[in-house]
């Protein structure tokens, strides 16, 4: 149908032109639009009439293709009012890319013709064109612009040339529809491991400066890498996905190549000849990362998450004193091992989650409220093991196959000890720690392995280096009477662990699910230190009770919190991503905190920095907006944003400004200057 509209058109311009029929106009500060028709009358066996919508936008104003990226809108129009009316056929010309404050946007700028291929209900009588348009355009702002066209085409014969050639110009730029003889798609994958989308086209020209652009329900792709090959014959393009549309859609590609166009209706198959790969110019070398990530582990051991990690490793250290070397060697080492098979645990859950389309990142697992009331659980029973409310012991069969090798402190114990640091040393960043998980979580299994082994061994080195120099232990405070008071404070700070943790939980699956883990723990704990019940079924009872702790989340309702109450003195406002070119276009400078709960650095950075009054008083200003983002819970958005800037773990603060439309990103650990230079730059 199209092809014949377009033969039809291209004839007729040679005829007779008479008068334009054209609708009367729609004027704004934005754009001005109209309808027009290539026809000035319905003759009387006509059945369709060839019309558009055109658009004229001023200068730096766009607006959106059907399918319009990661924020905007489409334009709707409704017929409703219109008469003699069975269809229109609306068309779309190729869009172009527009990027700005890190988002992907398709559309049109300038000047726009959509063109309306339009069946009549009734052959050969008069028909009236009423559309009631929404349209959204952009500049530094958004505006939604609602207006309504009428057009009345009465019968007659005749061809407006201007229109017609507009009209037949538009329908040029229209994509066909798997039908090009220019381009061709050789196939697409969507990739679940590292979240991509991998097309692949040919053509028998050149491809030069060509874009593609995904359309794949909800999903929202970021900026796609493109190489040429063949002397630019052939054209591969890579998206990163940045939020996937968990329902079943079909997936289609356009490419755009200078004034040729196609679109395709692609299925999926594994491309295993792609060009990309983790050592292209655009990635860090992996050993480089594994230095980082070595250096962000040491870090990590004086972050602020260490003071319930410090309490278990000072009194590891010190229980080991009056051990053997060859004991105390064994001890540190096995206390190693458990943090590195935490950190390959937690490598290899993130690599499966990674692979089913769930979103990753350093300290997700607290987003748990299965894993929140496990690791509460264990805090509490840890804390009163500690304080000597009971005492944990090892079967006595083992305790005797331990003896006869000088373990009968328990290797165990000592292994358990250092998985245990290593999982509570989670909720917390450290300088290079957001570089090295970045590169991790975005590239193959083998650099996310490599990455949190590195990471593993950095956080380890406390007991490395004791393992390794096990005489280092003599400089410690010999055992004594003090280390009874010693145990109750360092019980305390686990204890205030639990409670923290508890306060998580609370927000996330609300209050009954705390009071029950809570006193399902402190039963188990009274379990324990039962002496006239045997071992066996005390340890069988407690662990009882813990299991019935973990399930207690699916079986109580949720209670309602207020997840974005904050107690400040800075008027904060809920993260919304599609806000912020609009705040920046109105001269304001937006300071964005990712943050949540069970991040300790995070409530380190808000205490110690952001609420301090320097910052306080410069963010309550008229002309700058705060943002808290709280991904305390799963939030796709926001998990959406982190990915955009290459971050998947936080604290994460960015400062966008009239200065600064990309956003100028802050470390980890703040400080006061940081963040006021960070201000300023962004500042108009």
């Amino acid at each position: 149908m199209l092809t014949r509209i377009v033969a039809l058109l291209t004839v007729l311009l040679i005829g007779t032109q008479v008068s334009a029929l054209e609708s009367k106009g729609y004027f704004s500060h934005s754009l001005s639009a109209k309808l027009i028709s290539a026809h000035n009358g319905v003759a009387p066996d006509q059945t369709t009439v060839s019309a558009a919508l055109h658009i004229t936008l001023k200068d730096d104003w766009k607006t959106y293709w059907r399918s319009p990226g990661e924020v905007g809108l489409p334009p709707e129009i409704d017929w409703s009012g219109s008469a003699n009316l069975a269809n229109v056929d609306f068309q779309w010309p190729a869009p172009t890319r527009f990027s700005a404050f890190g988002i992907e946007n398709f559309g049109y700028k300038k000047s726009v013709t959509f063109p309306l291929h339009i069946l009549l209900t009734d052959t050969g009588k008069p028909a009236t064109l009423d559309a009631k348009v929404n349209l959204l355009v952009c500049s530094d702002i958004c505006i939604p612009e609602t207006f309504e066209l009428n057009l009345e085409i009465a019968n007659g014969v005749g061809i407006d040339g201007l229109s017609a050639r507009r009209i037949a110009n538009s329908n040029a730029l229209i994509p066909p529809l798997n039908n090009s003889s220019a381009i061709k798609l050789l196939g697409a994958e969507i990739n679940k491991t590292d979240h991509t989308l991998i097309a692949k086209f040919e053509t028998n020209d050149q491809f030069v400066a060509a874009d593609v652009f995904p359309e794949y329900g909800q999903t929202r792709f970021g900026k796609p890498q493109i190489i040429t090959e063949n002397n630019g014959a052939v054209l591969w393009a890579k998206f990163p996905i940045l939020q996937n549309d968990a329902a079943s859609h079909d997936l289609r590609l356009t490419i755009v190549n200078g004034k040729n166009s196609a679109s395709f209706d692609a299925v999926t198959r594994e491309l295993s000849d792609a060009p990309f790969t983790t050592d292209s110019n655009n990635r860090a070398g992996i050993w480089w990362i594994v230095f980082i990530a070595l250096v962000g582990g040491v870090i990590l051991n004086i972050m602020p998450c260490v003071l319930p990690v410090l309490s278990i490793k000072i009194t590891s250290a010190i229980k080991a004193r009056n051990h053997s070397l060859k004991r105390i060697k064994q001890g540190f080492w096995m206390s190693t091992l458990g943090v590195l098979s935490f950190m390959w645990l937690l490598a290899a859950t993130l690599i499966i989650a990674k692979s089913m389309g769930h979103s990753v990142g350093w300290g997700i697992q607290f987003q748990s409220p299965y894993f929140l009331t496990f690791v509460i659980s264990m805090l509490l029973l840890f804390a009163a093991n500690m304080i000597g409310i009971y005492e944990f012991t090892l079967p006595q069969s083992i305790n005797s196959a331990l003896a006869e090798s000088e373990c009968n402190d328990g290797l165990v114990g000592d292994y358990l000890t250092g998985a245990f640091a290593a999982l509570l040393a989670t909720p917390c960043s450290a300088p290079f720690l957001g570089t090295a998980v970045a590169f991790a979580l975005s590239g193959n299994s083998f650099e996310t392995v490599a990455t949190f082994t590195a990471l593993g061994v950095g956080l380890a080195l406390p007991y490395i280096a004791l393992a390794l120099r096990p005489t280092l232990i003599c400089y410690l405070p010999k055992p004594g009477a003090w280390m009874n008071k010693l145990k109750f404070v360092l019980g305390g700070l686990l204890a205030i662990t639990a409670i923290w943790l508890a306060t998580v939980l609370f927000k996330i699956a609300g209050v009954n699910v705390v009071l029950v883990t809570v006193s399902l723990a402190i039963v188990a704990i009274v379990i324990l230190a039962q002496t006239k019940i045997s071992q066996g079924l005390r340890k069988l009872s407690a662990l009882a009770m813990i299991g019935l702790a973990m399930v207690s989340p699916i079986a109580l309702a949720k209670s309602s919190t207020d997840a974005n109450a904050i107690a400040s003195n800075i008027p904060w406002q809920t993260f919304n991503r599609n806000q912020i070119p609009t705040l920046v276009s109105q001269g304001k400078t937006v300071f964005v905190d990712v943050t949540a709960d069970w991040c300790l650095t995070c409530k380190a950075n808000k205490t110690l920095v952001i609420e301090r009054d320097d910052i306080a008083n410069t963010l309550a200003k008229p002309d700058m907006v705060a943002m808290v983002a709280d991904w305390t819970k799963p939030d796709d958005a926001i998990a959406a944003f982190l990915s955009t800037n290459q971050r998947y773990g936080i604290p994460f603060n960015i400062v966008y400004g009239p200065n600064a439309p990309n956003g100028i990103p802050l470390p980890e650990v703040l400080t006061t200057q940081h963040v006021l230079d960070a201000l300023k730059r962004a500042a108009r």
